[in-house]
């Protein structure tokens, strides 16, 4: 079998992964999740991934935040992500970019899982969305009750960002939250 048929099998083997989870109002699919899912499918068809990062480019990021002034490293990095063979030696180059945006030590980190990341998932065009009808793990969520996204700091920040006239509303009249927060949803209200 050639290494394409090999790949392909492995695109055949993994429908789709739900997200499980979540940091800064966004939800994904973690690295742990992907790979439980993959490697053993790659050792099973002796197909190794390799890595190389072919450039680096590193930008500081002065920016303000309600909690101060903030510095960070915005880390771009190209990478070649090739696929090897292990029983032929035929391979597959790719080249791919991405970004990472962290503490000083760790954007480059944070560059370098998402391009794994993200890469197996283009690759072999892994649905992750919660309602792809192919996904295993499907699961209907229920929304969060607004009386529990007033409570929390996330449930905040979605308040501010995408919560309805209704749920703002609801917010408010819990008045659970900081006096700050109760006039920025106000505001929002306006």
């Amino acid at each position: 079998m050639n290494i394409y048929k090999k790949l392909l099998e492995i695109q055949k083997e993994v429908k789709g992964l739900s997200k499980d989870k979540a940091s800064h109002n966004f939800e994904y699919v973690t690295g742990n999740k992907l790979l439980s899912f993959i490697k053993p499918l790659m050792d099973k068809h002796g197909l190794i991934l390799k890595q190389e990062v072919l450039s680096i480019e590193n930008t500081r990021q002065d920016y303000k935040t309600r909690h101060g002034d903030k510095s960070e490293i915005l880390s771009k990095v190209m990478m070649r992500f090739t696929w090897i063979d292990a029983e032929t030696g035929d391979t597959d180059v790719n080249l791919f970019g991405a970004n990472g945006q962290n503490d000083w030590e760790k954007g480059l980190g944070s560059a370098l899982t998402y391009a794994e990341r993200y890469f197996i998932l283009k690759y072999f065009h892994i649905a992750t969305d919660e309602d792809d009808i192919d996904n295993p793990d499907r699961v209907k969520k229920e929304p969060t009750p607004v009386k529990t996204l007033a409570l929390t700091e996330d449930g905040y920040n979605y308040l501010i960002q995408k919560g309805t006239k209704q749920e703002i509303e609801t917010a408010l009249a819990i008045r659970q939250m900081t006096e700050t927060q109760r006039v920025e949803l106000t505001k929002k209200l306006k």
